[in-house]
């Protein structure tokens, strides 16, 4: 009779574990964050050609299927969330291959000053009137300044800088800073000169200019260093709720756009340390990647934040040089005359460099060499490009061969000689076709017809067998990644004319340069950049697919959400 009754005693237990363990199986996936994605067109990215999966799934931030729906639902269906895309199209997380993260906020919140279509400043007039509605008790407490990016003398009906005299309209009280859209001019009013103490005692720094009037008086356009040293005066937030608005403005914006990981393409000691203060406080949403200007490596380039690893979602991933300015502002460096001098400049002007002695950048590139820092040189006049490769070649024969994955930023004037020599130092050519629509008339004006259709030459760096990837350089435009795409297909001026039709590229190629090739860029490829299992499950969803509309149509495309590790991290 023990022994009956202990046999049915085990009979029950066993069927009690067996019943518990089938509702811990069905029930445990949903712990775990557990997502099947599904019914809408899944392009990976990866591969020469576009390849579509029915159905990904993601486990705990990590992509662990990607196939047939049918594979997918005999595998999860009843073990994970089932999201229907219902038609739209999902594709990698986007990465911006060059951006300044840390500025996303001022154009989020500051004065919308660029011209349309993205804002309405287009004269000086609407500048001077949007910069008075913004100016309020509660605007001016975030930093002790009226404050705005974008505007854009090359397409404003002046075709001017605003001066010191426009801007003491909007007031002569309080100090005003308004940044070029190319982020290497600023221009501020007279309560701004005296904030900064810039007097006509002042004398040029090297690799930037005071414009002056009446002799030496400043006329408050500030050029190149002689700027963006004051930048973080008039945009950094003066109290802790000032700064949490604004880090939350522009993050919230980058997500809109489908970012998944953002770059901070020139850290200063203030932006860096804001960003290392949002990690540890878990703030971020997407990584941040941060590129350290060369005047501060020796502080910033030996802490924990230097790493192939993001800790708490930022890390350091290099070090930053820039050579010259702006091609729209005509501070690029070139070999050849402008056609049209800026205010001021004599004829035969040519720009000017940020570092003068090849000297100084070869011991820089020497330093970031000896420990294997990766470079991003900003560079945008072929002068400026002929300094970069002097040096490049020099101290690269002086080391062995290494993964580097050195970076040329935006190259606007790039000659085919030096596409070649970069190829030569296996540099990636990271390259800003967004300039065709937004300058690219200003440029045939500056330049010419003939060498500004070649501005930006993507297909060309492509047919060459470069590494090339495609940038925003975000505040300098919106952030706005399907418009780059779109853009970098059409390559058509806001005139409607085509800047350069031999160098348009697919939208495949365009959108693998925010995808797969720009994770290549950051080294992370191994986790980024495709859809593919092994991967993060970093995503996006767009109401349409880029690859089946009409190339017009591609930049009108919107983002409808951002998922980053699993994580729905926008939603529109």
């Amino acid at each position: 009779m023990k022994k009956i009754i202990l046999c049915c005693s085990l009979i029950t237990i066993l069927i009690s574990c067996k019943s518990d363990s089938k509702q811990s199986a069905v029930a445990e996936p949903y712990a775990l964050n557990q997502t099947i994605y599904y019914g809408g067109d899944i392009l990976t990215m990866a591969g020469d050609k576009p390849t579509y999966v029915e159905a990904v799934v993601q486990r705990e931030g990590s992509i662990i299927f990607a196939g047939t729906k049918t594979d997918a639902m005999q595998r999860f269906e009843g073990k994970a969330k089932e999201y229907n895309l219902k038609g739209k199209t999902m594709l990698p997380g986007l990465i911006d291959a060059h951006a300044h993260f840390g500025n996303f906020s001022s154009q989020a919140i500051g004065a919308q000053i660029l011209p349309p279509p993205d804002a309405g400043a287009k004269n000086i007039d609407a500048v001077i009137s949007i910069l008075k509605e913004w100016n309020t008790p509660e605007n001016r407490a975030l930093t002790g300044w009226i404050f705005g990016a974008g505007f854009d003398d090359s397409v404003m009906e002046d075709k001017r800088f605003p001066t010191k005299h426009d801007l003491d309209k909007v007031t002569t009280e309080f100090p005003i800073m308004i940044i070029h859209i190319s982020g290497h001019f600023a221009v501020v009013n007279s309560k701004g000169l005296e904030l900064l103490n810039i007097t006509a005692d002042t004398k040029n720094p090297e690799g930037g200019l005071i414009r002056r009037e009446n002799g030496n008086e400043p006329n408050g356009v500030l050029e190149e260093l002689a700027a963006i040293p004051y930048y973080a005066k008039a945009l950094t937030p003066k109290t802790v709720e000032a700064a949490e608005t604004f880090f939350n403005a522009g993050q919230d914006m980058a997500l809109s756009f489908g970012y998944t990981t953002a770059q901070e393409g020139r850290a200063m000691l203030e932006n860096h340390a804001f960003l290392a203060a949002k990690a540890e406080e878990n703030k971020l949403k997407l990584d941040v990647v941060s590129y350290v200007d060369y005047m501060f490596v020796d502080t910033l380039m030996y802490t924990k934040w230097n790493s192939k690893k993001y800790d708490k979602k930022y890390r350091i991933g290099g070090m930053k040089l820039t050579l010259d300015g702006s091609p729209q502002g005509r501070t690029a460096w070139r070999t050849k005359p402008y056609l049209l001098p800026p205010d001021g400049a004599k004829e035969g002007y040519l720009g000017y460099p940020a570092i003068p002695q090849d000297s100084v950048l070869e011991n820089l590139y020497r330093k970031g060499f000896a420990n294997d820092w990766q470079i991003q040189t900003h560079a945008n006049g072929d002068a400026a490009m002929d300094q970069m490769i002097r040096a490049m070649r020099k101290v690269t024969s002086e080391f062995e061969k290494k993964d580097r994955r050195n970076v040329l930023i935006h190259g606007q004037y790039v000659r085919e000689d030096q596409l070649d020599a970069y190829k030569e130092l296996d540099i990636i050519a990271s390259l800003f076709p967004l300039h065709t629509f937004y300058w690219g008339d200003w440029h045939k004006e500056i330049i010419g017809d003939e060498l500004g259709n070649k501005i930006s030459p993507t297909r060309t760096a492509l047919n060459k067998g470069l590494r090339l990837t495609i940038h925003t350089d975000a505040p300098v435009a919106l952030p706005n990644l399907m418009r780059m795409v779109g853009i970098t297909v059409e390559r058509k001026s806001r005139s409607g004319k085509v800047i350069g039709e031999s160098e348009k590229l697919t939208p495949y190629e365009a959108l693998k340069g925010i995808t797969e090739w720009s994770a290549y860029q950051h080294f992370e490829e191994n986790t980024k950049g495709t859809i593919e299992e092994g991967k993060l499950a970093d995503l996006v969803i767009l109401d349409k697919n880029p690859l089946k509309v009409d190339e017009a149509d591609i930049k009108n495309i919107v983002v409808l959400e951002t998922i980053k590790e699993g994580i729905s991290v926008y939603k529109k």
